[in-house]
């Protein structure tokens, strides 16, 4: 399994980092090795700082439509992606780590790629930090939509059934710290989680 992940795919999300939003997707890959199992997320064991991004998770059939949808966490160590990116370095270091992914329970999605960022469907990320939340928005927010990001995964990427797609976060990521207790929600539109992860930090 692979787990492809688009960046600045929210507008505000590119600005509070100091980028431009862009209008064609821009990807990296994390290996599976990346994937957090169970238990705490190991902060205090990364040589460097863990900061949280919340993410709507797609799984792709073998024609790469999407199946199932869940509640994900792309773990970055920012201040690392920073000093590789003024190098002008590739981000592996920064993104692909141990447990640097997290994905929550999968529902089955029977709609389409366009379904999912349409403000009747009204799905929508969050996440809070100690009950304090730090990230919220629905996801027809998007300035580059799953759309257009497996479309363009199609004309060069070798996309497999079973494969997962990171669509991107909102604004608002942060650092998180040993002892933090995270929860990220896929909302629907009634504000009942369709996907939820539940965990603390170490």
């Amino acid at each position: 399994m692979a787990m492809w992940c688009t960046i600045r795919t929210f507008a505000k999300h590119a600005i509070e980092l100091g980028n431009q939003p862009v209008s064609d997707p821009i990807f990296f890959v994390k290996p599976e090795g990346c994937l957090h199992e169970s238990g705490p997320l190991p902060v205090s064991a990364h040589p460097g700082e863990v900061h949280h991004e919340v993410e709507c998770v797609v799984k792709l059939d073998e024609a790469s439509r999407p199946v199932a949808i869940a509640v994900g966490l792309d773990l970055t160590d920012r201040a690392t992606q920073g000093e590789l990116r003024a190098e002008q370095l590739p981000w592996a270091k920064a993104k692909c780590f141990r447990s640097s992914a997290v994905i929550g329970p999968f529902v089955p999605w029977d709609g389409t790629w366009e379904d999912l960022v349409d403000p009747a469907q009204g799905l929508q990320l969050d996440l809070s930090v100690n009950g304090t939340l730090r990230q919220s928005a629905p996801l027809h927010e998007m300035s580059v939509t799953p759309r257009q990001q497996i479309d363009s995964l199609h004309r060069w990427a070798p996309v497999n059934g079973g494969d997962v797609l990171f669509t991107g976060t909102p604004a608002g990521v942060g650092r998180l710290l040993p002892g933090d207790q995270v929860v990220a929600r896929l909302l629907q539109a009634n504000g009942e989680p369709l996907s939820q992860i539940d965990v603390g930090c170490e």
